[in-house]
């Protein structure tokens, strides 16, 4: 029979030595900073209004993502800025707005259709030969038109997307798109740390799994010099004895 201290350390390092046989850094995620993780766990999904692939994870993958993480990993959604044109920023704009407001989910899905036409929503790529659709976001009128849809009027749009949080938002957006080398999109950023390796994940559960491990277990793991969880443990034990020591001395 296994002593309750001995199967305590067991159940402690099991899950960390299966995740790190399933995953593997340079292949299924990379880290891009050496900075310490964020102090809380988090995912970022890096996309653009204007990308397929983008409108197809939204639609169809990411809802059972984020049912699926870690109650303890918070979720945020950035746009990139690969256009680097005045339409351009009032797209990111739009997202920023959005995130202001209680329906962001159909707010979001509209802003999708609203320039890949709904079959996007499959992965349909208008870009492609023969596929072509015309935008229907050329303009701020043009997005305020999607919003007025929704109950958001042009003054109200107007005063979020111009606002001083919103400025400083797109401004963030910016600097962790370059701070990340976000190159291509959808990105998840776990922990302003890790990037998933997309092209390198065969299913959904393979995915979220990789989320979770990066988000909450990897850096949770000591230094194999240190000791590990078995120090931790010894240290918890130990003071667990002093304490009831002194109250018996008392």
């Amino acid at each position: 029979m296994i002593k309750p201290i001995a199967l305590a350390v067991a159940l402690i390092v099991a899950p960390f030595s299966t995740f790190a046989a399933n995953f593997v850094e340079g292949t299924h995620y990379t880290q891009i900073s050496d900075k310490a993780p964020s102090s809380e766990p988090k995912l970022t999904e890096f996309f653009s209004f204007y990308c397929h692939n983008c409108f197809n994870m939204e639609t169809n993958y990411l809802p059972d993502i984020k049912a699926n993480l870690n109650k303890s990993i918070a979720f945020d959604t950035k746009h990139v800025d690969f256009m680097n044109s005045a339409l351009g920023t009032e797209v990111m704009r739009s997202l920023a707005v959005i995130q202001e407001l209680d329906n962001k989910d159909a707010l979001t899905h509209a802003m999708f259709a609203a320039i890949q036409g709904e079959e996007g929503a499959n992965g349909h790529d208008h870009s492609a030969p023969g596929h072509k659709h015309e935008s229907q976001i050329n303009s701020r009128d043009d997005i305020k038109q999607v919003f007025a849809k929704f109950g958001i009027d042009a003054a109200k749009y107007d005063k979020l997307a111009d606002s001083k949080s919103t400025d400083e938002k797109l401004a963030l957006w910016r600097a962790q798109q370059n701070l990340f080398r976000v190159e291509s999109v959808p990105a998840f950023i776990v922990n302003d740390k890790y990037a998933v390796n997309l092209s390198s994940i065969k299913t959904l559960d393979e995915l979220i799994g990789l989320i979770n491990y990066l988000a909450v277990e990897k850096d949770a793991q000591a230094p194999k010099s240190s000791g590990g969880s078995v120090n931790w443990l010894f240290l918890a034990f130990a003071a667990a004895v002093a304490l009831g020591r002194q109250k018996r001395l008392s």
